[in-house]
């Protein structure tokens, strides 16, 4: 049974399937709603219900606490409507033209950056154009069925190929073969581009960009397109890490400051130890944004890390800093759940 749908702010319209979750209903209808794992894991999707029952669907806690619950909250890549519904949803647009695809790649290259950080580069089918937003993310799809999403680390320009940073993870499935058995000239396939976490290239405002880990890679990407197309916004960039071999490009992302005018860069380490040899800012990353700035109204910030970093630093830009709801574009890097 197909259900009516309302969106607002901005009184956007589709329809629903009752077993169709309002974030599949919405992407097959052109609507770009905010959404990264599509899991029910990250809480990227998450929006307030004003009128109308729906299905909570399976999701974890941490996304979707008891008290967000009551107070009206869903999360929308796991909800389907039991009724016609009425939503509140922030940052919602429309699609473009870039469509999502599944496609065969081949491994080109590996690369380990770090102990636990391996770079996989993927070269793409020549007779196949495919093209992204920067920041934006693939999945890599399993013989069983199963999925593994990887934000893409390269800018969109020349995108002949695609650069994935993959940090092993203990017991990992796909990290595990990654690791241990994933050869040059493998063959993989992924479907993609996916996600709400973008550069907004219509705003002018200056940007604070938050990178925890491997979260680093949609950054790398974003600001890589912003040098590419000669932007001229200021930017300032904080990637957060336990010790230093988790700044696993810090080079370049120090050569960025002389690539991009109005770029300045911000290593920050939350564990260092001696054998680090640590002069730098230490602590936890949004920390370090909330002792330099004491006023982000004016800002857009892109933060990309661990769920509870983006929580953290979601709740104290906006709520310390004035930093402006719409303002605040996330990717929360989870691990799916295990089957029901």
């Amino acid at each position: 049974m197909a259900h009516q749908i309302s969106l607002q702010p901005g009184d956007h319209h589709f329809t629903a399937e009752s077993d169709q979750t309002v974030l599949a209903a919405a992407l097959a209808a052109g609507l770009l709603l905010p959404h990264s794992c599509r899991d029910g894991a990250c809480g990227a999707c998450k929006g307030r219900v004003l009128a109308g029952e729906l299905d909570y669907g399976r999701y974890a806690d941490s996304a979707l606490s008891a008290a967000e619950r009551e107070a009206g909250y869903a999360l929308f890549c796991c909800a389907t409507p039991k009724s016609d519904l009425v939503l509140e949803a922030r940052n919602v647009s429309r699609a473009d033209d870039i469509s999502v695809k599944k496609l065969p790649c081949r491994v080109q290259k590996l690369e380990r950056l770090a102990p636990d950080v391996m770079r996989i580069e993927l070269k793409l089918p020549a007779s196949e154009a495919f093209r992204f937003r920067a920041g934006q993310y693939i999945d890599i799809l399993l013989a069983d069925g199963e999925r593994r999403a990887f934000s893409i680390a390269n800018a969109p320009h020349g995108a002949g190929h695609l650069e994935l940073h993959v940090r092993r993870v203990d017991g990992g499935r796909f990290t595990g073969h990654v690791f241990e058995t994933m050869k040059e000239r493998d063959i993989l396939r992924f479907e993609g581009p996916h996600g709400s976490f973008f550069l907004r290239e219509d705003s002018a405002r200056p940007i604070v960009m938050v990178a925890g880990g491997t979260g680093f890679a949609p950054i790398k990407s974003i600001v890589e397109h912003m040098i590419a197309g000669g932007q001229r916004r200021q930017v300032t960039l904080y990637w957060g890490s336990r010790d230093r071999a988790g700044l696993y490009l810090d080079a370049l992302a120090h050569g960025w400051e002389t690539q991009l005018p109005g770029l300045r860069y911000i290593p920050v380490l939350s564990e260092s130890g001696p054998q680090d040899a640590w002069e730098g800012r230490r602590g936890l990353v949004h920390q370090a944004v909330l002792d330099d700035f004491a006023d982000l109204s004016a800002h857009e910030v892109y933060a990309c890390g661990a769920p509870a970093m983006i929580d953290a630093a979601r709740a104290s830009f906006i709520g310390a800093r004035a930093l402006p709801e719409d303002a605040f574009f996330a990717d929360a890097f989870t691990f799916a759940l295990p089957p029901a």
